[in-house]
């Protein structure tokens, strides 16, 4: 199980509270874990990424283990510290302004 924290607006979204967790199988990439959060909770289908071309949306970070995995691949393997869960996935919003 992947611990995957929400910011608060696709938390509610979700209808969750606080931290979820997701079950994702080997190997454990960005990609699948995507596709694990939409598939447990198919109301936040088109939030995290567009669905038509699975890219990230622009107002949402993603981020494992400390590291800034917003531009990363999908096939890229999370940090050993997300997939064990002693550290959660991270799915922030963006703060835009002047």
């Amino acid at each position: 199980m992947i611990r995957v924290h929400l910011p608060a607006q696709l938390r509610t979204l979700a209808r969750v509270v606080g931290e979820v967790a997701v079950p994702v199988a080997d190997p454990v990439t960005l990609g699948r874990l995507l596709d694990a959060i939409e598939a447990e909770y198919p109301a936040l289908i088109g939030t995290i990424r567009d669905r038509t071309n699975g890219a990230r949306r622009p107002m949402v970070r993603l981020f494992a283990d400390g590291e800034d995995l917003s531009d990363a691949a999908a096939t890229e393997p999370l940090p050993e510290a997300v997939t064990t869960g002693r550290r959660p996935f991270l799915v922030v919003a963006a703060i835009a302004g002047g």
